[in-house]
């Protein structure tokens, strides 16, 4: 017990450099007494006390505004950070070393009372907002960025933007077990922009060569460096 306690108090100063000592993390973050008490009410559903293992379960979403439902299975050194808005459902299964930010949803999508819930496996990070929803398995060194809806499997080391979330593949790939947690939820594709830039970029090339080398007709605007630039609008 106590090495599990050390263990989760080490996550937090591992991954939130705001956390200074130990005795401010034991007394100011929501998402370590969260999962202290769903390893007490996850136990307690284990052995047939399903109702007071809800009970403490909603005690404790009162406390934290952090829900775990006591049927979820949750690996080791799991973080939430913030952790205001988070809910994780009966059926979900989390891996080891997994973070999630605030107002993460693990959500089902079925009236049936069968596996219903995502599958989360080690070594993966869920950006603020981010809704993973249906018996889907988000694999290994996978990041979810922030806001998006996830709504099918992704394969190990991925990154998922967007609404519906799109799934990307790195080309580089970390190890299986990475020494530290990858917490650049900030650094995602932008899988929409970069494609449309892509596109025109090829029509303005083929109007070139239909046209003997001139572009006719309106200009189509792309991105330079990442920023659009357009004309005088009211907002």
């Amino acid at each position: 017990m106590f090495k599990t306690i050390h263990d989760d108090v080490q996550s937090v100063l591992d991954r939130d450099p705001a956390a200074r000592n130990i005795l401010e993390v034991l007394l100011c973050y929501p998402g370590l007494h969260a999962i202290w008490a769903h390893r007490l009410s996850h136990r307690l559903w284990k052995r047939g006390f399903k109702l007071l293992a809800r009970w403490i379960s909603q005690i404790m979403r009162n406390i934290t505004g952090i829900e775990i439902h006591p049927g979820a299975t949750i690996g080791h050194n799991f973080f939430i950070d913030h952790g205001m808005g988070v809910v994780i459902g009966e059926t979900a299964e989390v891996g080891n070393n997994v973070t999630l930010y605030h107002g993460v949803t693990l959500g089902g999508t079925s009236l049936h009372k069968i596996k219903r819930h995502p599958t989360i496996e080690d070594h993966v990070v869920i950006g603020a907002g981010a809704k993973v929803l249906g018996a889907i398995t988000i694999c290994e060194n996978s990041r979810i960025g922030a806001n998006a809806v996830v709504v099918k499997s992704a394969p190990p080391n991925s990154v998922i933007v967007g609404v519906p979330g799109q799934v990307v593949v790195r080309d580089q790939q970390p190890p299986l077990a990475p020494p530290k947690v990858d917490l650049e939820h900030g650094s995602l594709p932008d899988t929409i922009g970069e494609t449309l830039s892509a596109l025109i970029a090829h029509v303005e090339s083929l109007e070139k060569r239909v046209n003997g080398g001139g572009v006719y007709g309106p200009t189509l605007h792309s991105p330079e460096h990442g920023v659009w630039h357009w004309g005088d609008f009211s907002i």
